[in-house]
């Protein structure tokens, strides 16, 4: 039985203890906020036995085995490293940090420590996209030449919402951004050339964003995110004998469509339940199980090399939360 803390008490901190049920082998112990009564709540409402208070009992918790960390983006780097002085193991939302500098003493002091830690990508564990990456690996399309992927919400949002409050990590391409980017740093890895362009709020984060990534292979990525219209949150993947077409929304998508030359159209599908988070949940338990550190499907390594995308798109766009 792995034993499962959550910190944070918001929406995806709900959704996540919903599909933790789902788990084979996990066990809702505990959560942390901030306040006893929304803690409280929170453990009524899923099941905890636990509420703490504050982040550091949780974290203290010597029946725990892992905390997912499920704060604003703004809280990950303080938060995570609170569970990791406690001496758990770490699911850490994504965007990890803000920024390269914390995201990378996230992952040092995990390493010292020898603690497990995960961002919680979750459409790097998502069985569509696994077999998606299977396929183009095996040549189903040929040599990738281009990846186009959208993710745009229509709000408004009101200024203090996090997606436009600054000192909480607001912005289209922390929020939003981060899984058109992953999906192009998924297929081909870091790319060679950055160019990004943004229309800032009156808050100074993104509303509107676009990004074209290049490779020295060849290959291209036309990548979008915003806060001012909601866009189809598709995404293609081109080769050169064929295409694959990832529907509404891409990251957590329940079929593919693969285009080949001189062939009709084959529908890739998956057996997807729940709402896609205990995909990531099975993951960190598999690799607790077997004593690793971190997870070969989203690797520390790709973590950080996304956020060294996001910071340079964020240089490049006037953003900074400095």
């Amino acid at each position: 039985m792995t034993r499962w803390g959550i910190l944070a008490t918001g929406h995806i901190a709900g959704c996540f203890a919903e599909d933790l049920r789902l788990v084979p082998g996990a066990e809702l112990v505990a959560v942390g906020s901030r306040t006893r009564e929304s803690a409280e709540t929170f453990a009524r409402r899923h099941g905890a036995p636990r509420a703490y208070a504050s982040w550091a009992e949780l974290a203290a918790d010597p029946d725990l085995d892992v905390i997912y960390v499920a704060t604003p983006h703004a809280a990950h780097h303080e938060a995570a490293m609170t569970c990791l002085a406690g001496g758990k193991a770490v699911l850490v939302e994504k965007p990890a940090t803000l920024d390269l500098a914390t995201t990378t003493e996230l992952v040092e002091t995990a390493r010292a420590r020898g603690l497990f830690l995960m961002e919680a990508m979750w459409m790097r564990t998502n069985p569509l996209i696994l077999r998606v990456v299977e396929l183009i690996s095996d040549g189903a399309i040929g040599e990738v030449t281009h990846v186009r992927a959208d993710f745009g919400a229509a709000g408004p949002f009101p200024p203090e919402h996090r997606m436009r409050a600054r000192t909480l990590g607001g912005g289209a391409l922390l929020d939003l951004g981060v899984y058109p980017v992953s999906l192009a740093h998924l297929v081909l890895g870091v790319p060679q050339a950055v160019r990004a362009w943004a229309k800032l709020s009156p808050e100074d984060v993104d509303e509107n964003t676009g990004i074209i990534l290049g490779w020295d292979s060849g290959a291209v990525a036309t990548l979008s995110c915003g806060m001012v219209g909601a866009t189809a949150i598709t995404a293609s993947i081109t080769g050169t004998t064929g295409r694959i077409d990832l529907p509404e929304p891409f990251f957590r998508a329940g079929a593919a469509v693969l285009h080949r030359r001189d062939a009709e159209p084959e529908t890739i599908g998956a057996d997807l339940t729940g709402g896609g988070y205990q995909y990531e949940a099975i993951e960190v338990q598999r690799c607790l199980t077997a004593g690793l550190t971190e997870s070969p499907l989203v690797p520390q390594l790709a973590t950080l090399e996304v956020m060294t995308l996001i910071d340079e798109i964020k240089a490049r766009i006037g953003v900074s939360y400095a």
